[in-house]
């Protein structure tokens, strides 16, 4: 469950992050990064011993702190779904 909820919030975050004005093709670059990251660690095949996708979507939400409020709690949430499924 709680991975398709991951997923989930991935989804809005993107959509989120297309339709905002301010936000630059950069930060869309990262999210979608973070967003095949996570792909990797649901995924029982790829290796991820070396994934940090918990620490970049923690900086990625202290990042959206202040403009982005919507982005933030959405990371927010993604992030306590991550440690709860012990990432």
């Amino acid at each position: 469950m709680n991975e398709k909820r991951i997923k989930a919030l991935m989804g809005e975050l993107l959509g989120e992050l297309e339709q905002a004005e301010s936000i630059g093709d950069e930060t869309v670059s990262v999210a979608r990064q973070l967003e095949s990251d996570i792909h990797d660690l649901v995924n029982p095949e790829v290796d991820t011993a070396e994934n940090t996708v918990l620490d970049d979507a923690i900086a990625l939400e202290a990042s959206f702190a202040a403009s982005h409020p919507i982005a933030e709690k959405i990371l927010r949430e993604l992030i306590n779904n991550l440690s709860k499924i012990g990432i």
